[in-house]
């Protein structure tokens, strides 16, 4: 799954144990009702958000995952994860646009000077 959106918040890296780190991202996502989804990062994958800054526009691979969990008091409760493993960068619309060629202007094209009547009606249809 991917999620899309502009990055809002990179969060530091936590080291929770001796063998376990992990970084969180919130992409808000490009909506009519925007969303803000935090991304977790864990161990190697975290170092992916080391060139990600507040502001650009990215897609995110994700796995989604879930969990049950059984209190003391034997209540059952279930907890979703989203954790992502790729980043990717996203061109702006302006920068894309100017991939493609702009029209020539019309004063680059010579009228027709050899235009006949008579022949113009050539065509079928």
């Amino acid at each position: 799954m991917e999620v899309s959106g502009k990055v809002k918040v990179v969060s530091p890296e936590i080291q929770v144990s001796a063998t376990f780190k992990k970084r969180e991202l919130v992409v808000t996502t490009d909506e009519q009702y925007p969303q803000h989804i935090i991304i977790e990062f864990t161990q190697d994958k975290s170092d992916l958000l080391n060139n990600v800054t507040v502001g650009e526009a990215v897609k995110v691979s994700i796995n989604i995952g879930g969990r049950e969990w059984v209190s003391p008091q034997g209540e059952t409760k279930y907890f979703n994860s989203i954790r992502g493993w790729r980043v990717e960068k996203l061109q702006a619309e302006a920068n894309s646009s100017q991939s493609i060629p702009p029209m020539p202007a019309v004063e680059a094209f010579a009228p027709a000077t050899d235009f006949k009547e008579e022949e113009h009606d050539d065509l079928p249809f």
